[in-house]
């Protein structure tokens, strides 16, 4: 059966009763998978459209973490802070970009002295289309845009890039799901693309859904185009576990088949793989909607390595290889999850921890930073955590798009 996993954090000006309130109403269902798991039954509850409404972060509030570990601001007052990447030299990109009023930029942040507050932000990338996935590759700084992967100049440590890029390689843009992640091969000759469908469930047609719901494989030069794994309804965060050549990914599933069903998930990418979408979820659990339209491929569909929740919106993923935290936190996997709409009860809202060992998931996901979630009843949020990154120092940045801050958190001990 599916267990309830709870926050297990220090209160950051927050009273232990409102911890407590906050942690409770955002927790949502999540176990690593195993054979013995049953889900609940599609349309068990009604499907539901709860949206948040973001009031901002409060002077005197910010998100818990756990023991140990403190919460800053790395910068804020930034437009739809969405996606993060460190350069090897320690330089914080971070993707500005929405569906509406897009910034349509990159910030580049410096901190000389690494005291966690950056000296420097400047915009080093401008007049992009809604852009997310960030790249560097030798001298080449690569952008997935919403609707194609573009590539520019670059020498490390340039404060921007003015030069035109080069569009290496073209994919379906908007609607639906726009945000475009892009991650290298661990030689660097390939780059990896995850687009997300353009529906719920293929509503509008499959021919819509060419080239989508998918991950796509190019490379470095955008030729060799083709679909590496599909039926992902939209897979945005990607990372490589450490000490293998295994890629993962989180994935937001499909809405409206009630609270608690599909969950996301997370899960080891296989080449060639087949993952359900539309017409499975979660294995071969048939999509009641698709019924008998493709008996073949619900056959077909692998089912994923980790449940996240039933409608969390997990969006972000990186691995921590770094040495400032625990030993409990290396290796494993930190994912920004967005937050729900499609839930009676608000699910997501936080940033998850699950626990690796030998490159493979060894524990339930645990809650990590969470204290986003303002007010249920009034269907209030502080911020919406979105990507994750590790800076060099070990400690771990969180783009809060809506909070439109980014939140670093270090371990202290104390």
């Amino acid at each position: 059966m599916l267990i309830f996993s709870l926050a297990c954090n220090n209160s950051n000006n927050n009273t232990a009763a409102e911890n407590q309130k906050l942690d409770s109403s955002a927790s949502a269902e999540s176990k690593i998978v195993n054979d013995s798991i049953t889900l609940p039954m599609p349309d068990t509850t009604k499907s539901v459209s709860k949206r948040s409404t973001v009031i901002g972060w409060k002077e005197n509030k910010m998100p818990m973490a756990p023991q140990g570990f403190q919460v800053s601001k790395f910068a804020e007052n930034l437009q739809h802070p969405r996606w993060i990447y460190i350069a090897g030299n320690g330089d914080v990109f971070v993707s500005q970009a929405d569906k509406d009023k897009s910034p349509n930029n990159i910030l580049l942040f410096r901190d000389a002295n690494n005291d966690g507050v950056p000296e420097s932000q400047t915009v080093f990338l401008k007049n992009m289309n809604m852009p997310f996935g960030m790249l560097i590759l030798g001298n080449k700084f690569y952008v997935a845009n919403t609707d194609a992967l573009l590539v520019y100049d670059y020498t490390p440590g340039a404060a921007s890039i003015t030069s035109a890029g080069k569009k290496i390689a073209s994919y379906p843009g908007g609607p639906r799901h726009w945000t475009r992640n892009i991650i290298a091969s661990k030689n660097g000759d390939k780059i990896y693309i995850g687009v997300g469908s353009s529906s719920n469930i293929g509503e509008n047609g499959m021919d819509k859904e060419v080239n989508r719901a998918c991950i796509i494989e190019v490379n470095r030069d955008g030729s060799g185009e083709k679909i590496y794994a599909s039926g992902l309804r939209n897979p945005v965060g990607m990372d490589w576990a450490p000490g293998t050549n295994q890629l993962w990914t989180a994935v937001n599933e499909r809405d409206e088949l009630g609270d608690d069903v599909p969950p996301d998930y997370l899960t080891a990418v296989k080449e060639g793989g087949f993952y359900g979408w539309p017409y499975a979820y979660f294995g071969q659990h048939e999509d009641p909607r698709l019924k008998g339209q493709k008996p073949d491929l619900v056959q077909k569909t692998i089912k994923p390595d980790v449940i996240l929740g039933p409608h969390t919106a997990s969006l972000g993923l990186t691995f921590y290889t770094q040495n400032n935290f625990p030993e409990h936190y290396r290796g494993g996997a930190f994912i920004g999850q967005h937050g729900s709409w499609n839930r009676s009860k608000f699910s997501g809202y936080k940033v998850v921890f699950v626990p690796f060992s030998g490159g493979k998931p060894s524990g339930k996901p645990e809650d990590f930073l969470t204290g986003f979630i303002a007010n249920e009843e009034k269907s209030e949020v502080y911020g919406r955590p979105v990507g994750v990154a590790v800076l060099n120092d070990g400690s771990l940045l969180v783009a809060d798009d809506g909070g439109r801050i980014i939140w670093r958190v270090h371990y202290t001990g104390k």
